[in-house]
């Protein structure tokens, strides 16, 4: 006996119970609930194996791709899609009162266009763990990579002595160079109205 040209109902109901209950019955469970090996589970199970064997039932393997295939487009997630369900969420939330709900589903939309960003730091160890001498190496190590930032300070400088006391005291951060503008030009303003 050859390969069947055409699929028998069962085999369509088997395909069908497979790709939509997928992963919540195993195959042997939908065989037998398509009406293969009735009252035997031994029955159902060879009937499972052999309906999903492209050798011996091709028309039922392709079947059953393009059922899966129709189902993920139709199930897909689109930007769209997921902006369209979230405000249905919202929306059903506000008409209820469940404003944390509907809160909730708004942060997702504002997630999804980009408008929030999740960051994460993880950080090991902490500051109390180590000891004076590490400390004074980290501390120095930051002050060394970023002295051009602070005001007085060139690489050539000791850290130690930025280090101490009286000279964080007096460390000031540069001002921006707009604002130097804005002042020269205030200043102008002033001296122009003071002539007059």
């Amino acid at each position: 006996m050859g390969l069947s040209k055409r699929l028998t109902e069962k085999q369509k109901r088997f395909a069908e119970l497979l790709v939509y209950n997928d992963g919540s019955r195993d195959a042997w469970e939908c065989a037998k609930e398509a009406g293969y090996g009735p009252g035997s589970d031994l029955a159902a199970r060879v009937a499972s194996s052999k309906l999903t064997n492209p050798q011996q039932y091709p028309l039922v393997v392709s079947y059953i791709g393009e059922l899966r295939e129709e189902a993920r487009k139709k199930f897909s997630v689109t930007v769209d899609r997921h902006f369209e369900q979230l405000a249905k969420i919202r929306d059903s939330a506000l008409k209820k009162g469940a404003f944390s709900a509907a809160t909730n589903a708004e942060v997702a939309r504002g997630k999804v266009a980009g408008y929030y960003i999740d960051r994460k730091l993880i950080k090991t160890g902490k500051i109390d763990d180590l000891d004076r001498e590490q400390l004074m190496n980290k501390l120095t190590k930051i002050i060394t990579e970023n002295s051009k930032i602070i005001e007085g300070a060139s690489t050539e400088e000791k850290p130690q002595k930025l280090l101490s006391k009286d000279s964080v005291d007096e460390i000031k951060p540069k001002e921006p160079k707009a604002q130097i503008k804005i002042l020269k030009s205030t200043q102008k303003l002033d001296k122009a109205k003071t002539s007059q």
